[in-house]
């Protein structure tokens, strides 16, 4: 039966830039293998269906190759269409896989609280040997934070090093498959996500590895704070995420732009 996929670009910068996503409202009649070959053949970083006829609006997420039981995008990108476009009201529940996340509007921004979901975080001890695999520069420290996926995290005290940065996907795939390399100065960041052992060699906005990112910060020491992340702009599409975390609570938020509708056969 035809039908409609909500095309949307999450964590622009205006109108332009962001990350594409494809919110499929009815989900009603498929089945896992079917949603996964519909994310394949749309192409995009991540596709999600909404089943919101029974208690909170339950999601299912999915890349090209794999199902998420968390991303950032897909979950501020669906909250966005709920409350624009229907039924759900202006704050409320989502339920992914990993738990639930609650969302909120606050003007243009849609803003998603992903502190409750359970996150470990350890020092990664053969960085340099992953780096050098990889074929990037050596960071200065590196985390894995596990949520539940394993999130890779390179710090760098030069912004060329991040701008500079094209791994080898194969060692990337082989070796931990999502890593995020990142530069901060005081309230800003400059990231670059990989994944392609999820399909996607660079993605232009990651909500997940901007989470995985706070409790990395939390686990050095800071407790408190926020960030404005840039990413993308090495892809030609830049993207902003605004990254805000306490000793309880993590969120991200971000503006959503919509491209169209496209009917989707299945």
């Amino acid at each position: 039966m035809p039908r409609p996929c909500q095309v949307v670009r999450v964590f622009t910068i205006g109108d332009s830039g962001g990350n594409h996503l494809g919110v499929i409202n009815d989900r009603s009649g498929l089945d896992d293998h079917a949603m996964a070959t519909i994310a394949a053949e749309l192409g995009f970083s991540e596709t999600v269906f909404v089943d919101w006829f029974d208690g909170p609006p339950t999601v299912r997420i999915f890349t090209p190759e794999l199902e998420l039981p968390f991303a950032g995008h897909p979950l501020v990108g669906a909250a966005w269409v709920l409350a624009r476009l229907g039924p759900a009201a202006a704050a409320g529940t989502l339920r992914c896989r990993a738990g639930d996340v609650r969302y909120r509007s606050d003007g243009d921004v849609i803003w998603i609280d992903a502190g409750e979901l359970p996150a470990a975080v350890t020092a990664a001890a053969d960085a340099g040997a992953d780096a050098a695999a990889a074929r990037i520069a050596p960071p200065q420290r590196a985390w894995k934070v596990t949520m539940p996926r394993d999130y890779l995290i390179f710090v760098y005290d030069s912004d060329r090093d991040v701008t500079t940065a094209f791994p080898y996907a194969p060692a990337l795939a082989d070796r931990f498959g999502l890593v995020l390399v990142h530069f901060r100065a005081d309230t800003d960041a400059h990231v670059r996500f990989f994944a392609p052992s999820a399909g996607v060699y660079e993605d232009p906005a990651t909500g997940s590895a901007a989470v995985a990112l706070a409790h990395a910060l939390r686990h050095e020491g800071k407790a408190s704070g926020r960030l404005t992340i840039a990413q993308g702009a090495e892809m030609g599409r830049p993207s902003r995420i605004e990254l805000s975390w306490t000793p309880d609570r993590i969120e991200i938020g971000g503006t959503v732009a919509r491209d169209g509708v496209q009917i989707v056969e299945r």
